[in-house]
């Protein structure tokens, strides 16, 4: 193509706060994929958009171009409604490991492209990686492959589908431009547009332990994802939900594989259980499985008690090279070197009133368990596990969390962290809403 435009037009153009046109986004996406747009242009670029934001209608030509700028998966000749979850990451948040084979179980077919841990917040793909053998990193035809036999399929992203996202969520890593709602947007809804999906249900998270401290912004940023998803012909909605507190009892990698289980064998926690099961629901409505809410829960329920949906796991573990046995042993799992126990001080007692999820994620952090940068290693095996809950009562000695350690140095941070996350109060406090606004 041989543009009437030049990168640096642009550059200036959006500095002024201008918006740009769609063949200037086009070509902006378009460059940053075959290397006319330079690293540089594109970070000035970039800071532009974070300075001076972007229009809905900007952001859904952003988001069009990131996603034609690879591969486009075509799953129309695999039967039945293909939806996907997102969510915009959170500590414990190990929901995809359960949603993904109980949406299955209930007759939906779920692909998802999924990513890994960066910072305090953990990432599906590290957290299926804890299971021995268990392969994310598939071709699309694999991919399409398990879809069509099992149900679900829990990959990462391949190189051939939205390779702008991959360049310039890299530069956005290193140059303060992460948290730009446009950008942000345009991220996500690139890559799950790319996955053939035919409808999308968000997971927007707020709170300490989120990427979107205030509801304002998450408010903001899932009313911009709707808005994309309408301009691109895909049914999204949009769910607002608190992550003050971690999400269940257990933080890391092989402790949220066995919450995970232990969830699908229908005992897990209520909390972690709630998140699911309204996640699951939309999805299973906007994919015409159920009429309505409560018809998608009694579905649910039947999946998790006959063990449908643990069933499903488990095929999924076995297409994707996992060892299946870890569901019936643990054992089997990286497994960390030492156990330490957290308890309360001599002078605890009422009840716990906070539980900071951002303080639990570094604690994660600090035992190896999280990532700083991209191409940073994880310890599977070490993590958080019999988390207290805010609202439970306390006294002296009461078992705040159970830490799984391999240096006993980092084990000794990780414990400084917890201890500093939990507070007690003299009353139980205001149970927070889990599951607040849904925006579609």
């Amino acid at each position: 193509m041989s543009p009437s435009f030049f990168p640096q037009d642009i550059i200036i153009k959006k500095r002024d706060g201008g918006s740009l046109t769609e063949a200037e986004i086009k070509f902006f996406a378009q460059g940053v994929t075959d290397g006319r747009f330079a690293d540089y242009q594109a970070t000035a670029l970039l800071m532009a958009i974070f300075l001076r934001g972007m229009t809905p209608q900007e952001t859904a030509w952003l988001t069009d171009a990131m996603m034609r700028s690879g591969e486009v998966i075509d799953l129309q000749s695999i039967a039945g409604a293909k939806v996907d979850k997102h969510s915009t990451g959170g500590v414990g948040d190990k929901v995809s490991l359960i949603l993904a084979p109980l949406a299955a179980a209930c007759g939906l077919k779920v692909p998802m492209m999924s990513g890994r841990g960066l910072g305090h917040t953990g990432g599906t793909l590290d957290k299926l990686e804890a299971i021995p053998g268990f392969r994310v990193m598939l071709s699309v035809t694999e991919f399409r492959a398990i879809l069509e036999k099992v149900g679900a399929a829990m990959i990462g992203q391949t190189p051939q589908v939205v390779p702008a996202d991959r360049k310039l969520y890299s530069l956005r890593d290193v140059t303060g431009t992460v948290e730009c709602i446009p950008l942000i947007c345009a991220s996500i809804m690139s890559k799950k547009l790319a996955e053939g999906i035919d409808s999308l249900v968000l997971d927007v998270k707020f709170g300490k332990g989120a990427f979107m401290k205030r509801k304002e912004d998450a408010l903001t940023l899932a009313r911009a994802m709707v808005a994309v998803g309408r301009a691109g012909g895909k049914p999204v909605w949009a769910q607002l939900t608190a992550m003050n507190q971690p999400l269940g009892r257990a933080a890391g990698h092989t402790t949220e594989v066995i919450e995970s289980i232990e969830c699908l064998k229908g005992r897990g926690p209520a909390d972690l259980m709630e998140v699911t099961y309204a996640l699951t629901g939309h999805m299973l409505i906007l994919g015409g499985a159920a009429k309505n809410a409560a018809d998608a829960q009694q579905q649910m329920s039947a999946a998790i008690t006959s063990g449908a949906a643990l069933e499903k796991f488990r095929q999924m573990c076995i297409a994707q090279g996992g060892d299946p046995r870890v569901i019936q042993d643990y054992k089997l799992l990286p497994t960390a070197k030492k156990l330490l126990a957290v308890h309360a001080p001599a002078s605890a007692s009422g009840f716990v009133v906070e539980v900071d999820a951002l303080k639990c994620g570094h604690a994660i952090m600090a035992l190896g368990g999280g990532r700083a940068a991209v191409a940073d290693q994880v310890d599977h095996a070490v993590g958080l596990a019999n988390l207290i809950k805010i609202g439970e009562p306390v006294t002296a000695g009461t078992l705040l969390c159970t830490i799984h350690l391999n240096d006993d140095a980092k084990g000794a941070r990780a414990a400084a962290l917890v201890r500093a996350a939990i507070h007690f109060g003299p009353t139980a406090p205001e149970r927070e809403r889990l599951v607040q606004d849904l925006i579609q």
